[in-house]
């Protein structure tokens, strides 16, 4: 079989491996029979490793064993709905589309070239769509296609949400060190330096440079800042003692306390960079509430030379939402968002595109180009006169990467605001329909919806049983917990282990907890809704029934 005519079949192979015919329902996890029939397919001893090396199998065998034996062994949270675990997006299928035609060209993404290829321009148009959809950037003015400027200069794709971290807290490093530098420290040669690169930490290393500015210490301060947060920081050479929780109450543990912030930016010889998390992993909930939070913070941010990064991940999409009341009340929480130094955004959460996909924004391209540029390469250089573009290469982590940015492209361009924002308002509203279920009379006294504002009276009334508030909070997170707690203990395993719908399991308040996260384009609200419930039902009933 000639090359063209295996790739077609291969193609034609794996979509029927991974197609959901209508009217069925793919499974969340494959079962432990199928699972442990895959295992035995993989050369697991030495000496099997050995065999399979001596004398390869060749193309057909191989992409059999890939099609039968492999893929019925993978997660189902591309083809299920009801895969609520993490935040796991599925892929639309013109984002698939996109992503083969990636790997057929197999365009590796590292240096402008507008001379000889496209790729970085696609690129950049798609960042600037991204940008546009999540109203970072203002609205044209009327008629004439012209808005008050490129507000995010520094803009790159990513492997995800942590490395985009990871490029916050870089470009916040050297940003609040490289603002205490005079613009004389840090040149050896007595020369003038810019203020950034020349005198910073990505010139001179952390401790050269923070004891040059006379800081003895950068701190994070955040509110339940997701674990990759103390990754980055450690990552970045900061610690992950550095990120220092603020919350603003014990019962409301994501919100960011901005007294708290103040304080702390009045340290003498301490730099900050603050974290907001939109929104927290477990609840979604947001650190700050609206415009106002954010103008604050901007205030505090620019009169103490402190750096603000946005934990974006999948809450940042609330801004994307349909501008209606229905929706109202998360637009307003994520207004000012955009008053940030930089942003990280999913793409393969919300956004429904393949792994692995992530965007950073910051305001400066030169911030990126501080830490990230790669110096004394010529063969890494643009041609063709100055570039408008910078090269991927240089404004973040890696020096060679996949052409990730085209699926993002092809979903922007196919959905475009209407189709992205009905695609997101499905999940928002299943996410709703879920905490409603829970709080309703079939579910409400077996299940607590969380967290809990309240405790319920004889009438099984209380805070936590307010619908309005429920509504106008939840974004796609719903977090809940059996008030039986043996049940409780299971309930996460019970769940998955049915291979009909998937949860996360967590912990709040140090008891377990599962936790609904909708990020798929496949959700059909009433009849998710209506099958999340009856299943929590049935669980409950045959619990109290002695069924194990």
């Amino acid at each position: 079989m000639d090359t063209e005519s295996f790739l077609s079949s291969s193609y034609t192979l794996i979509r029927a491996a991974a197609a959901v015919p209508p009217s069925t329902r793919a499974p969340t996890l494959p079962n432990p029979s199928t699972l442990s029939q895959a295992r035995t397919t993989l050369p697991a001893t030495p000496a099997a490793v050995e065999a399979a090396l001596q004398q390869g199998r060749g193309r057909d065998a191989t992409l059999a064993h890939l099609v039968s034996d492999i893929a019925p062994a993978l997660a189902g949270h591309n083809r299920s709905a009801r895969y609520f675990g993490f935040v796991t997006g599925s892929t639309l299928p013109v984002a698939e589309a996109a992503d083969n035609l990636v790997s057929a060209f197999d365009s590796n993404v590292q240096v402008h070239l507008p001379d000889q290829y496209i790729a970085t321009e696609v690129e950049d148009a798609a960042l600037r769509l991204l940008a546009r959809l999540l109203e970072l950037e203002p609205e044209p003015e009327p008629d004439s296609g012209v808005g008050d400027g490129d507000r995010w200069q520094g803009r790159t794709f990513t492997t995800g949400a942590t490395a985009s971290n990871i490029l916050g807290l870089a470009c916040g490093r050297e940003a609040v060190v490289s603002a205490r530098l005079s613009r004389t420290e840090g040149r050896k040669d007595g020369q003038e330096g810019s203020g950034q690169g020349d005198a910073g930490v990505g010139e001179l290393g952390i401790l050269e440079a923070c004891a040059a500015a006379g800081i003895r210490e950068i701190q994070v301060l955040t509110s339940m800042g997701h674990s990759s947060l103390s990754k980055a920081a450690s990552v970045v050479g900061l610690g992950r003692r550095a990120v220092k929780e603020l919350p603003r109450s014990a019962t409301e543990p994501w919100a960011l306390d901005l007294d708290a912030v103040e304080r702390e930016l009045r340290r003498d010889g301490v730099a900050s960079i603050i974290a907001l998390s939109a929104g927290e992993v477990n609840t979604g909930r947001f650190a700050t509430c609206g415009v106002a939070d954010m103008r604050r913070l901007r205030r505090m941010a620019d009169a103490h030379k402190a750096w603000i990064h946005v934990d974006g991940a999948f809450g940042i999409f609330a801004r994307a939402l349909p501008d209606t009341a229905e929706f109202a009340g998360l637009r307003e929480t994520t207004a000012g968002l955009e008053l940030a130094d930089s942003i990280t955004v999913d793409g393969h959460k919300l956004l429904n595109v393949p792994y692995d996909n992530g965007i950073f924004f910051t305001r400066q391209s030169s911030t990126l180009h501080a830490v990230f540029q790669n110096p004394n390469a010529a063969y890494l250089s643009p041609s063709g006169g100055t570039a408008t573009i910078p090269s991927p290469l240089n404004v973040g982590l890696e020096n060679s990467r996949r052409f990730r940015a085209l699926p993002a492209y092809a979903v922007l361009l196919s959905e475009g605001r209407p189709g992205i924002a009905e695609m997101l308002a499905r999940m928002v509203r299943l996410a709703r329909g879920v905490a409603l279920a829970v709080l309703g009379p079939e579910l409400i006294d077996d299940y607590e919806l969380l967290p809990s504002r309240g405790e319920r009276d004889g009438d099984g009334e209380g805070e936590d049983s307010d619908g309005d508030s429920v509504v106008q909070n939840t974004h796609i997170i719903v977090l809940f917990r059996a008030r039986d707690a043996g049940l409780n203990e299971v309930l996460t395993k019970k769940i998955q282990a049915s291979g009909e719908w998937y949860v996360g399991g967590t912990k709040w308040e140090g008891r377990p907890a599962c936790r609904v996260a909708v990020a798929s384009w496949r959700v059909h609200v009433d009849e998710d809704l209506a099958f999340v419930t009856r299943s929590l039902a049935t669980i409950a009933k045959e619990w109290r029934e002695g069924v194990r």
